[in-house]
Formats: structure tokens, sequence, C-alpha cells
């Protein structure tokens, strides 16, 4: 019997929009879908987004994102195609009954991702993700400004990993 691995899940918010940055770099920024400053992504722990963090360590900073967190970037900054917003009515609709339970529902491993990409959903059930629904968040710069984005969260910076950290930065950026 195949055992199903549940890997934590990362918020990656991008800091640095630097045009110069080497075209390897810019592509892994792309693949994460990191294209401007102040975006953020939630992905999954797997190894091979761990191998693309790790080349991108010096524009980024991550770390792992609670449910209460990513049920309000969800309401506050999640955006549908056609750049409409994500309410509560479209959720109901695909069958959630609020932000917090899609959250916790990603959060846990109960559904794999929060977007649906090219899947056919039908209406009427509860869908395993929220149907066009923009992989990526747009965010303000945060309240209170940045130490460096020069240095890496351990010596006093904003870069790199900062684990649950990343929580409080993510509420300065709504």
């Amino acid at each position: 019997m195949m055992q199903v691995v549940t890997y934590p899940r990362l918020a990656l918010v991008r800091l640095r929009g630097i045009p110069t940055t080497s075209r390897e770099i810019a592509d892994t920024l792309h693949m994460l879908r990191l294209r401007k400053k102040f975006t953020m992504v939630v992905a999954n722990g797997s190894p091979s987004v761990l191998g693309m963090i790790e080349k991108v360590n010096d524009w980024i900073t991550w770390g792992e994102i609670d449910a209460d967190t990513l049920a309000l970037v969800l309401e506050k900054r999640g955006r549908l195609a056609g750049d409409k917003p994500l309410t509560l009515e479209y959720l109901q609709k695909w069958g959630w009954k609020s932000f917090e339970e899609v959250s916790i529902a990603y959060i846990t491993g109960e559904i794999n991702s929060l977007t649906c990409g090219k899947r056919k959903i039908t209406q009427g059930q509860r869908a395993p993700c929220i149907p066009y629904l923009k992989p990526f968040f747009r965010l303000h710069p945060p309240r209170g400004g940045l130490n460096s984005i020069k240095l890496h969260f351990s010596m006093g910076g904003d870069l790199g990993y900062r684990g649950p950290l990343i929580n409080e930065l993510i509420h300065r950026m709504l």
C-alpha cells in the first residue's frame, strides 16, 4: 500500500526586484510564480520546491504559514481569473463554508493545492481546490518597513528562512 506524504505548507515572499539578476535566478523565480516584488506564493515543502528555494534564497523570504494567516490572505488578497476578488459567496458556490475551512483543509493536507489549474470541476459538489484562483497573492510593502534586503534573517536582515515568523510579516503586508 502506497503511503501519502504530506509536506509542510510554505509561504514564499519575494523581497528583491533587482533587474540585473542572472537568467538562472530569474527563471527559478518565474517558475515559483514570484515575478514581482512583494508577491507571495503558498507552496508545499517538497524536495523540488526546497531546491528552488535554496537557489533563490537571496531574493525571497520564506517560512511555514499557519491556517489563520492563510485564511486572511485568501479573504483580503485572493483574486480570481479576470482580477475579480475572491468572495465568500464564490467559495460557497463550490462547496466551501468559509475561508478558514479552505485554509485548514490545505494546511492539514486534506487538499493538495489551492488552485485547480486545468482540472475539470463540476459545480455542486465540494471542489478539491478553488477554481480559477490565481496562484499568487499581491501584497503591500510591509508596514514599519524592512530591516535590510541584503542580509539574511538570522543576521538581522529580512531574506531567507524565518520559520513561523513569516506570519507576522504577512500580517504587516496585508
